[in-house]
């Protein structure tokens, strides 16, 4: 992808889209017809899901956040851009920072600030935004809101931080190998997901041996000694492989031992300068088999996973590691509905 054209469209989304997120009730179907094309495609965080026209956008997301928030703020911690398939995307992590003041999703407001994880994929076509994908964290909404209605998690629940290189929002020209080599090597990190040791016979019986063989993994290479993984809410943040293993990816391999990464596929990968992205809508499909990961009894149901995968690549390894996932969604699927569990 042309450098310049890449740094035009990080500029220019960053622009449209904190117009739309600062917008007043009065200009935002306005600001969204700037930033949209009229038929554009838009898949949201559940319970919005998929909305057929950049009027719903306005509806079903952006007329309620401003109602409830009414000192809205956008803050950038990451923008990346590149090409995928022939198509431009720009894709960010962010923060909606303000002060919740009327109910959202049917939660009651708190009149204090409220901090709002978003993470978006935006493809781009002529200037315009012609799909987007959108996840905001609900759960990490509800539980400032001063409500817990699920498991505990196993991680630590925080405001992700931004980048510790502090340069994730990328204006300026950089090597486009170092790209190439950044998406490179997560690609190649999650490829050895593939390889599944709790499967194996002789682990069924003994997590400390799934555990070495987990830290023994072929994944070892590529994770930074440093590393952070910053989870959804419901799962948390981990530190280090060992925290990771601990916190997220044992339990989640232990509950999803049958689980589909590839059939679906990517909707978008971009190396960007030292970071890259993919992101899948839907992206894993998965048996919920145990109990391990989120902490609810096995239902045997077939669960549909929206997953974004954000990496810093620094001192030649994987250093951090932010990833939104719809857990709403998920626990939709398996029959529970976290906004009911708030208000009974």
């Amino acid at each position: 992808m042309n450098l310049e054209k890449n740094i035009q469209n990080k500029k220019l989304i960053k622009k449209l889209l904190k117009n739309i997120a600062e917008s007043s009730l009065q200009n935002i179907d306005e600001n969204i017809r700037i930033a949209y094309h009229e038929n554009a495609t838009i898949n949201a965080f559940y319970p919005v899901n998929e909305l057929n026209d950049i009027n719903q956008l306005s509806n079903k997301i952006w007329k309620p956040i401003l109602s409830s928030f009414e000192d809205l703020e956008r803050r950038d911690n990451i923008i990346m851009g590149g090409e995928y398939k022939g198509n431009d995307y720009v894709s960010t992590v962010s923060i909606l920072a303000g002060t919740f003041t009327k109910s959202w999703l049917n939660i009651k407001p708190t009149h204090k600030t409220i901090y709002l994880r978003l993470c978006e994929v935006h493809q781009i076509f002529e200037g315009k935004i012609i799909q987007s994908h959108i996840l905001i964290d609900t759960i990490d909404f509800i539980r400032q809101a001063g409500y817990w209605p699920i498991n505990a998690s196993l991680g630590v629940e925080q405001l992700w931080p931004a980048p510790i290189t502090g340069d994730g929002a990328l204006f300026e020209n950089h090597d486009q190998e170092l790209s190439m080599q950044s998406l490179k090597q997560s690609l190649e990190m999650q490829n050895t997901l593939n390889i599944k040791p709790e499967q194996d016979a002789d682990v069924k019986a003994d997590k400390n041996l799934l555990k070495q063989k987990l830290i023994d993994h072929p994944q070892k290479d590529y994770w930074h000694p440093k590393m952070m993984w910053y989870g959804p809410c419901g799962v948390g943040t981990a530190r280090g492989l060992e925290g990771f293993i601990n916190h997220h990816q044992m339990p989640f391999r232990l509950t999803f031992p049958e689980r589909d990464y590839w059939t679906i596929g990517h909707l978008a990968e971009i190396g960007d300068g030292n970071f890259s992205m993919t992101a899948g809508w839907h992206s894993i499909e998965c048996i919920h088999n145990s109990n391990e990961w989120l902490g609810y009894n096995p239902t045997g149901k077939k669960i549909k996973m929206r997953v974004m995968d954000f990496y810093l690549h620094h001192e030649g390894k994987i250093r951090e590691n932010w990833v939104p996932i719809d857990i709403a969604h998920i626990l939709s699927q398996l029959g529970i509905n976290v906004f009911e569990l708030c208000n009974n």
